[in-house]
């Protein structure tokens, strides 16, 4: 047993770490592994065609879809870089679960997701085409795979982190043991695999995630306990309200006044993300009917309102009970301990043998569903938003659904590798979620306007698509690259030189979707708009929806939105 030990410790690395894991631990994690594969293999035999491959057959029931929407969002990106926020910012970062999850979550529902559906679509990029051509839908899909590359390298950063921190395992072997086994189960089963280990990865997060928050609280006395806690230790901020302090920039540690909380989270990017990108929209299409791809975006919501509970009670306990953690760049520059390391901190802390290997498993779980769901939103955009469409121009003739599944399997190959190598862009960012929010602000926002107008404006026509896509993205690229070259331009996109980096990006965001709209709204004018009939199945006012009302109330999607509105209401108050 001890060589083999000796082994292990030679092969992952025998740095300091702040725990080792005992036979018990290591069990958990290696049965963990099995298992995942275990299903991937299985589901290989049912997967034979593109729509298998890329849309797990359109046969998943609501809750399966709404469970794998939700998961596909809660990988160890949220669990570390939510946690590092609320260790940074304070409880506002639960604004990031609230007001800026649950009202786009409940508009992708009720409102765009019949578009979606009804047109058939394999993508995001998919349903531009349809609207406004191959122009549009090629950019938006090249800037989309680009997106999902970066978003799983954050992934693999962030795995890296807690196999170093808690574990003390070297980066490059914890990147590529994991990074091959999502690659495998993926490359087997595609969405169909990703979507099942989704649903058992988040059983594991809540299980093994629940326990640091839980632990803490009974340590520093309840949540009035921890609230007086942080008070002591940060006497300069406001660090436990929601809403009271945002009513000028100076007074909150983000920076930040409530109309970037408002308009350019809980409208611009929350939008854009849960309803434009195709990471959670993909999940959704695998629904097996219209009813279910409705109800899953407001199953998912209903645990979205919980998630803080598992992510920023984390990091608040850490402001009351380990106060004096510092950037990702400073941690770097000095030695020092980095809030992005605060929950492998905390879980150190707080777990023991057996514990410690359900909240590692729980860490590793998020991490690989965080991953599968980039890569295998890549995969399908990739395959046929920008491969199917070169290829068929270059040979003139079709091929059978078979090449387009061997594509998809290749390209989620060259995917991992691809974002293995942006890993490492990770380490210049103060925070993760910095990073995150920047690329969302590039990409997401902009793509939001295009899409609602092409749903909800007869009008929009193809070259106010495209022009309008392109300057959005262009302008809130240009704005990033501004403030890095000259600080002060930061007083004019946030209106106040004392933002800080969450709240320029949420800024930046608005201003690039409002670029966005103006522009398509002005080519629009300018352009011949299509014909109504050519519009049926992707615009409101020319698509006959299929009604609930024949439903009993309580099965009809729209009570059950009405009441997770309700809880976040309540919510808000709560905190305020």
């Amino acid at each position: 047993m001890r060589l083999r030990m000796s082994f292990l410790a030679s092969l992952f690395g025998s740095g300091s770490s702040l725990v080792h894991l005992g036979w018990a631990d290591m069990l958990i994690i290696v049965l963990y592994f099995l298992l995942v594969l275990g299903i991937g293999f299985y589901l290989m035999r049912f997967t034979r065609t593109g729509d298998d491959f890329f849309l797990a057959g359109r046969k998943m029931t609501a809750w399966i879809a709404g469970l794998a929407f939700i998961s596909a969002n809660l990988g160890s990106l949220e669990l570390m870089g939510w946690a590092a926020s609320a260790y940074q910012y304070g409880i506002l970062a639960t604004h990031w679960y609230w007001i800026g999850a649950i009202p786009a979550m409940l508009f992708l529902g009720l409102i765009m997701m019949p578009f979606y559906y009804i047109s058939k679509t394999h993508s995001v990029p998919g349903y531009l085409k349809l609207r406004y051509g191959e122009g549009a839908r090629m950019l938006s899909a090249v800037s989309f795979a680009f997106m999902t590359v970066l978003m799983s390298g954050v992934n693999m950063f962030a795995m890296a982190l807690v196999m170093k921190v808690v574990l003390g395992w070297d980066i490059n072997v914890s990147i590529w043991i994991s990074s091959i086994t999502v690659m495998v189960y993926v490359v087997l089963g595609g969405l169909l695999s990703a979507i099942f280990n989704e649903v058992l990865q988040f059983m594991l997060i809540w299980f093994g995630a629940l326990l640091v928050p839980i632990i803490g609280l009974l340590e520093v006395g309840g949540w009035s306990g921890m609230v007086a806690r942080i008070h002591q230790n940060m006497p300069a901020g406001d660090y436990t309200h929601l809403w009271s302090t945002l009513g000028h920039f100076k007074d909150n540690p983000m920076g930040i006044q409530w109309t970037g909380i408002v308009f350019g989270l809980g409208f611009i990017i929350s939008f854009g993300y849960w309803t434009t990108d195709f990471l959670v929209v993909q999940r959704v299409l695998s629904a097996r009917d219209l009813r279910s791809a409705k109800m899953a975006p407001i199953i998912g919501s209903a645990f979205k309102m919980m998630v803080p509970f598992i992510v920023i009670l984390p990091g608040l306990i850490g402001l009351a009970v380990m106060p004096g953690l510092v950037g990702q760049d400073q941690a770097a520059a000095t030695g020092a301990a980095s809030y992005n390391e605060i929950l492998p901190l905390m879980m150190a802390r707080y777990l023991g043998p057996g514990l410690l290997g359900l909240g590692v498993t729980a860490l590793i779980a998020g991490f690989m569903s965080g991953m599968a769901g980039n890569i295998t939103a890549f995969a399908a955009v990739w395959t046929y938003d920008i491969y199917k469409p070169i290829h068929f121009a270059l040979t003139k003739t079709e091929v059978e659904d078979k090449h387009y599944v061997a594509v998809g399997r290749w390209t989620t190959f060259i995917g991992v590798i691809a974002s293995i190598g942006t890993a490492y862009l990770v380490q210049r960012s103060a925070s993760i979620m910095d990073y995150v929010q920047a690329l969302f602000s590039f990409f997401i926002a902009p793509l939001f306007g295009t899409v609602i107008l092409g749903m909800l404006w007869k009008r929009a026509t193809r070259a106010g698509g495209f022009w309008g896509l392109l300057a959005g993205t262009a302008s809130s690229v240009g704005m990033w690259a501004w403030v890095r070259v000259d600080p002060r331009a930061l007083r004019i996109i946030a209106g106040s030189a004392d933002a800080k980096a969450l709240a320029e990006d949420m800024y930046r965001a608005l201003w690039s979707w409002l670029i966005c709209v103006g522009v398509t709204v002005v080519v629009s004018y300018m352009t011949q708009p299509k014909p109504e009939a050519e519009l049926v199945g992707l615009v409101r006012g020319c698509t006959d929806i299929p009604s609930d009302g024949d439903l009993p109330l309580v099965k009809r999607p729209i009570f059950w939105a009405g009441v997770v509105f309700a809880g976040f209401i309540v919510l808000q108050i709560l905190f305020w």
